[in-house]
């Protein structure tokens, strides 16, 4: 039994009472035979990795972000993943890899996420089984300090394909940063940038690290207590990066249930996977959530934000706001 939690009363962490978990979970699937693709569409299959896998149909998924528990002992919520042997840990890897492949599009992009140590086990495998095309490094805005260590803040995510002949949108994705040294063409007008009131921005091609990522925490709606729950905002990138409306999203270790959530928000079509009912619910209920809230973190009016630059607008605008305030006590 699970220990009750008792959280400040600004923490908006998203848990489900025994009531909507009674309800939520009368929606999960569990398969017992092979499927038809309508079957599962935009549903979450509640039951173990290897136990549901086989029953997907062949060659229908363009889209894969595969978030496995990386090489580490870690309780997900009562379901432990204990550190392997390196030799056991790539068998176990490859395992996965090789059920998964089956349900890809030959056109299929694959997202790996990891962290540094696990990276130095997989990328063999996927350069293997995949065509690699890029490790993508984003940064953590969490993690503990170390007296003897460098600050383990950053993960990986391992960019492949299945061939060569693949989608991918970098207008979708470009990443719309405040323009330090505003250069202008001789007649004055911006240079590669845009002039507004909020201030000078340009859009950037996005490169292969990533530090505008906010770890979901107590005061953000998305956050759940799960222990390593993705960011909705990375999953966003992946996601228009990779896949046109309603393409087909594969995520067979859902979590709490971000990728899912993602898909929903920007029109994608969807199948999770996870064997822990209480993070289905959670999942469950952040889907509902997503019926009227079509927000995600850093990505507004189709465009990524640099972390904390939506923050410094309105910062800045309430400053002026309060000037003009002053003044007109004057007046």
């Amino acid at each position: 039994m699970l220990s009750v939690k008792h959280r400040a009363p600004r923490n908006r962490t998203l848990t489900c009472s025994p009531h909507e978990s009674g309800k939520f979970s009368q929606s999960l699937l569990h398969l017992s035979e092979p499927a038809e693709i309508s079957q599962i569409e935009n549903s979450i299959i509640n039951q173990d990795f290897f136990k549901a896998i086989p029953f997907l149909p062949r060659g229908f998924i363009d889209l894969l972000i595969l978030d496995p528990p990386y090489n580490l002992s870690k309780d997900f919520n009562g379901h432990l993943f204990e550190e392997k042997e390196e030799d056991d840990y790539r068998k176990w890897f490859s395992d996965v890899i090789n059920l998964l492949k089956p349900v890809l599009k030959s056109t299929a992009t694959i997202y790996v996420c990891s962290d540094w140590k696990t990276s130095v086990l997989i990328a063999p495998i996927l350069e293997k089984k995949f065509c690699v095309r890029n490790r993508i490094t984003w940064e953590r805005d969490k993690g503990r300090g170390a007296k003897m260590n460098w600050k383990n803040n950053t993960e990986d995510v391992w960019f492949c394909t299945m061939s060569e002949d693949f989608f991918f949108d970098v207008d979708s994705v470009k990443m719309k940063r405040k323009v330090i040294a505003p250069y202008r063409h001789s007649n004055g007008s911006p240079k590669d940038w845009d002039e507004s009131a909020d201030g000078n921005f340009r859009l950037t091609h996005p490169s292969n690290i990533w530090t505008d990522i906010t770890i979901p925490f107590w005061s953000m709606p998305e956050n759940t207590d799960h222990p390593t729950q993705k960011p909705e905002k990375l999953i966003a990138k992946l996601i228009l990066a990779s896949s046109h409306e309603n393409s087909f999203v594969l995520d067979p270790f859902l979590g709490s249930g971000t990728t899912a959530v993602v898909c929903k928000k920007l029109s994608r079509r969807f199948l999770g996977v996870e064997q822990n009912t209480e993070y289905c619910c959670w999942a469950q209920k952040r889907l509902a959530k997503a019926e009227t809230d079509k927000t995600i973190q850093g990505y507004v009016d189709g465009v990524f934000w640099e972390r904390n630059s939506l923050n410094e607008q309105k910062s800045e605008k309430s400053v002026v706001q309060l000037f003009d305030d002053t003044l007109n006590l004057f007046k």
